[in-house]
Protein backbone atom coordinates (compact mmCIF):
# COMPACT_ATOMS: atom_id res chain seq x y z
CA UNK A 1 0.00 0.00 0.00
CA UNK A 2 1.31 3.43 -0.92
CA UNK A 3 1.77 5.92 1.91
CA UNK A 4 -1.43 7.91 2.31
CA UNK A 5 -1.50 11.63 2.94
CA UNK A 6 -2.41 12.68 6.47
CA UNK A 7 -4.61 15.45 5.09
CA UNK A 8 -6.55 15.72 1.87
CA UNK A 9 -7.38 18.84 -0.06
CA UNK A 10 -5.66 21.72 -1.79
CA UNK A 11 -5.72 25.14 -0.17
CA UNK A 12 -6.08 26.74 -3.62
CA UNK A 13 -9.23 24.80 -4.51
CA UNK A 14 -12.19 27.20 -4.99
CA UNK A 15 -14.30 25.46 -2.32
CA UNK A 16 -11.52 25.72 0.24
CA UNK A 17 -10.91 29.36 -0.67
CA UNK A 18 -14.63 30.00 -0.13
CA UNK A 19 -14.45 28.22 3.19
CA UNK A 20 -11.49 30.38 4.23
CA UNK A 21 -13.32 33.58 3.26
CA UNK A 22 -16.39 32.53 5.22
CA UNK A 23 -14.29 31.62 8.28
CA UNK A 24 -12.87 35.15 8.20
CA UNK A 25 -16.38 36.59 8.60
CA UNK A 26 -17.24 34.69 11.80
CA UNK A 27 -16.35 35.04 15.47
CA UNK A 28 -14.37 32.49 17.45
CA UNK A 29 -17.41 31.15 19.31
CA UNK A 30 -19.34 30.45 16.11
CA UNK A 31 -16.31 28.78 14.53
CA UNK A 32 -15.60 26.68 17.63
CA UNK A 33 -19.21 25.51 17.87
CA UNK A 34 -19.24 24.60 14.19
CA UNK A 35 -15.87 22.83 14.32
CA UNK A 36 -16.63 20.87 17.47
CA UNK A 37 -20.04 19.83 16.17
CA UNK A 38 -18.42 18.55 12.98
CA UNK A 39 -15.54 17.05 14.97
CA UNK A 40 -18.07 14.83 16.73
CA UNK A 41 -18.87 13.25 13.37
CA UNK A 42 -15.34 11.87 13.20
CA UNK A 43 -15.69 10.03 16.52
CA UNK A 44 -17.73 7.32 14.81
CA UNK A 45 -15.04 6.85 12.16
CA UNK A 46 -12.43 6.46 14.89
CA UNK A 47 -14.64 4.12 16.89
CA UNK A 48 -15.23 1.79 13.90
CA UNK A 49 -11.81 0.24 14.35
CA UNK A 50 -10.41 1.52 17.64
CA UNK A 51 -11.60 0.84 21.17
CA UNK A 52 -9.50 3.47 22.95
CA UNK A 53 -11.90 6.31 22.21
CA UNK A 54 -12.37 7.59 25.77
CA UNK A 55 -9.81 10.39 25.37
CA UNK A 56 -11.56 11.67 22.26
CA UNK A 57 -14.94 11.59 24.03
CA UNK A 58 -13.45 13.38 27.04
CA UNK A 59 -12.04 16.07 24.76
CA UNK A 60 -15.35 16.67 22.98
CA UNK A 61 -17.17 16.80 26.33
CA UNK A 62 -14.64 19.24 27.80
CA UNK A 63 -14.89 21.42 24.69
CA UNK A 64 -18.68 21.56 24.94
CA UNK A 65 -18.46 22.37 28.65
CA UNK A 66 -16.01 25.17 27.90
CA UNK A 67 -18.27 26.65 25.24
CA UNK A 68 -21.18 26.63 27.69
CA UNK A 69 -19.17 28.05 30.58
CA UNK A 70 -15.65 29.24 29.67
CA UNK A 71 -12.97 29.39 32.35
CA UNK A 72 -9.17 29.22 32.42
CA UNK A 73 -9.01 25.88 34.24
CA UNK A 74 -11.27 24.25 31.67
CA UNK A 75 -9.12 25.69 28.86
CA UNK A 76 -5.99 24.19 30.44
CA UNK A 77 -7.76 20.83 30.62
CA UNK A 78 -8.74 21.08 26.96
CA UNK A 79 -5.17 21.84 25.92
CA UNK A 80 -3.92 18.78 27.84
CA UNK A 81 -6.60 16.59 26.29
CA UNK A 82 -5.73 17.88 22.81
CA UNK A 83 -2.11 16.95 23.43
CA UNK A 84 -3.20 13.49 24.60
CA UNK A 85 -5.41 12.92 21.55
CA UNK A 86 -2.62 14.07 19.22
CA UNK A 87 -0.30 11.53 20.88
CA UNK A 88 -2.91 8.83 20.30
CA UNK A 89 -3.12 9.87 16.64
CA UNK A 90 0.65 9.51 16.25
CA UNK A 91 0.35 5.90 17.38
CA UNK A 92 -2.22 5.04 14.69
CA UNK A 93 0.12 4.93 11.68
CA UNK A 94 -1.29 1.56 10.66
CA UNK A 95 -4.86 2.92 10.66
CA UNK A 96 -5.13 6.05 8.46
CA UNK A 97 -8.86 6.50 9.12
CA UNK A 98 -8.47 6.46 12.90
CA UNK A 99 -5.35 8.63 12.74
CA UNK A 100 -7.02 11.30 10.62
CA UNK A 101 -10.21 11.14 12.70
CA UNK A 102 -8.29 11.65 15.96
CA UNK A 103 -6.39 14.57 14.45
CA UNK A 104 -9.67 16.06 13.18
CA UNK A 105 -11.23 15.89 16.66
CA UNK A 106 -8.17 17.43 18.34
CA UNK A 107 -7.85 20.19 15.77
CA UNK A 108 -11.58 20.97 15.81
CA UNK A 109 -11.46 21.41 19.59
CA UNK A 110 -8.43 23.67 19.35
CA UNK A 111 -10.61 26.14 17.43
CA UNK A 112 -11.66 27.36 20.90
CA UNK A 113 -8.36 29.23 21.19
CA UNK A 114 -6.97 29.05 17.65
CA UNK A 115 -9.52 30.14 15.02
CA UNK A 116 -7.38 28.95 12.09
CA UNK A 117 -8.05 25.41 13.32
CA UNK A 118 -11.55 25.87 11.89
CA UNK A 119 -9.91 25.26 8.53
CA UNK A 120 -7.25 22.83 9.73
CA UNK A 121 -9.63 20.25 11.14
CA UNK A 122 -11.41 20.02 7.79
CA UNK A 123 -8.32 18.65 6.04
CA UNK A 124 -7.98 15.85 8.60
CA UNK A 125 -11.71 15.20 8.75
CA UNK A 126 -11.98 14.96 4.99
CA UNK A 127 -9.08 12.49 4.94
CA UNK A 128 -10.77 10.33 7.59
CA UNK A 129 -14.07 10.38 5.70
CA UNK A 130 -12.57 9.71 2.29
CA UNK A 131 -10.29 6.91 3.49
CA UNK A 132 -13.28 5.35 5.22
CA UNK A 133 -15.45 5.55 2.09
CA UNK A 134 -12.81 4.38 -0.40
CA UNK A 135 -10.29 1.62 -0.12
CA UNK A 136 -6.87 2.61 1.12
CA UNK A 137 -5.28 1.89 -2.24
CA UNK A 138 -7.21 4.16 -4.60
CA UNK A 139 -5.73 6.46 -7.19
CA UNK A 140 -5.05 10.04 -6.05
CA UNK A 141 -7.72 11.30 -8.46
CA UNK A 142 -10.37 9.23 -6.66
CA UNK A 143 -9.37 10.69 -3.30
CA UNK A 144 -9.36 14.20 -4.77
CA UNK A 145 -12.89 13.82 -6.17
CA UNK A 146 -14.26 12.44 -2.91
CA UNK A 147 -12.42 15.12 -0.94
CA UNK A 148 -13.92 17.91 -3.05
CA UNK A 149 -17.40 16.58 -2.25
CA UNK A 150 -16.63 16.47 1.48
CA UNK A 151 -15.26 20.03 1.47
CA UNK A 152 -18.46 21.17 -0.24
CA UNK A 153 -20.50 19.57 2.56
CA UNK A 154 -18.38 21.33 5.18
CA UNK A 155 -18.74 24.66 3.39
CA UNK A 156 -22.52 24.18 3.24
CA UNK A 157 -22.53 23.35 6.93
CA UNK A 158 -20.65 26.53 7.84
CA UNK A 159 -22.90 28.59 5.56
CA UNK A 160 -25.91 27.33 7.55
CA UNK A 161 -24.16 28.09 10.87
CA UNK A 162 -22.65 31.44 9.91
CA UNK A 163 -23.95 34.62 11.45
CA UNK A 164 -24.68 37.19 8.72
CA UNK A 165 -22.83 40.47 9.22
CA UNK A 166 -20.99 39.23 12.31
CA UNK A 167 -19.82 42.29 14.23
CA UNK A 168 -16.67 40.72 15.71
CA UNK A 169 -15.10 38.45 13.10
CA UNK A 170 -11.81 36.74 13.79
CA UNK A 171 -8.64 38.26 12.47
CA UNK A 172 -6.76 35.60 10.57
CA UNK A 173 -3.45 35.69 8.78
CA UNK A 174 -3.47 32.50 6.72
CA UNK A 175 -0.01 30.98 6.53
CA UNK A 176 -0.81 28.45 3.84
Amino acid sequence: MAKLRKMLGNVNHPTILSLMKLIETQNTLTLANWAIHNGENYLSLYHKSETDHESLLNLITAAHNYLNEPDKEQLKKIKLLIKEVNQIAKQKDSNPVAQAAARAVATACSTIYLPTSALGFTFYGVAATVYDKASLSEKPETYDTLAANEFTKLLDSLQHTAIPNEEHPVKINWNC
